[in-house]
């Protein structure tokens, strides 16, 4: 059993089991089983902002955007004990419940000497199976909204429209929303954020009509 803070980030929340898609990662969520400290339900919510990687390769930024919960047991029809059973051939029952998360791939990090920065849009890469996925703090995903001569960017916002899940709309809001109140943006790049946050609220609530 190990740790979950490796790797210098601030929380490890499970490894990557499958993907869909691309872009569309499930990652299985680590329980005390697996680590000394799991993750928080705070560690992993609807939008939070993730990176897939390793100690030798970065490989994308990704933000989760659905959850399930999967328990085996759950309808089980199988047979049931009439009687009190045997404790000495009782054997232990592990519990096999687990969170899945999906995640969508947004982009990746590049460092270059002491300058990191964001690349959006589709990773080129492979993300393999078992690779450890992390929370991503505050500071690189400020960096993630840098581009390379240090500007503000928001190249992703097409892409998580199209590929994040049933609550798209509402996924792609909430992360205009965080951005629009961190700061990073001002002037003119600040309200163009406002004008795309006002356009998704208006189609939202017009969907909610409908």
């Amino acid at each position: 059993m190990v740790s979950v803070k490796q790797n210098g980030q601030d929380c490890k929340l499970g490894t990557v089991v499958k993907s869909n898609s691309h872009c569309d990662y499930v990652v299985q969520l680590h329980t005390d089983r697996d680590v000394i400290e799991p993750p928080k339900v705070s560690d992993y919510g609807f939008g939070q902002f993730v990176t897939l990687e390793t100690e030798k390769q970065h490989w994308a930024v990704g933000i989760v955007y659905n959850s399930q919960l999967f328990n085996p047991a759950f309808l089980n029809s199988g047979p049931q004990l009439t009687g009190v059973p045997d404790p000495l051939f009782t054997p232990d029952l592990i519990q096999e419940t687990k969170t899945l998360l999906n995640v969508v791939l947004v982009g990746s990090l590049v460092h270059k000497g002491k300058q990191t920065y964001g690349q959006h849009g589709i990773p080129r890469h492979v993300v393999p199976v078992n690779t450890p996925v992390y929370r991503m703090d505050a500071k690189r995903r400020h960096q993630f909204h840098l581009s390379a001569d240090n500007r503000p960017q928001f190249k992703y916002y097409g892409h998580l429209l199209n590929c994040g899940g049933t609550f798209a709309n509402q996924l792609t809001q909430q992360v205009l929303t965080e951005l629009g109140d961190s700061g990073l943006f001002s002037d003119a790049d600040q309200r163009a954020l406002q004008v795309l946050c006002k356009e998704l609220t208006w189609k939202n609530t017009l969907g909610a009509m409908g």
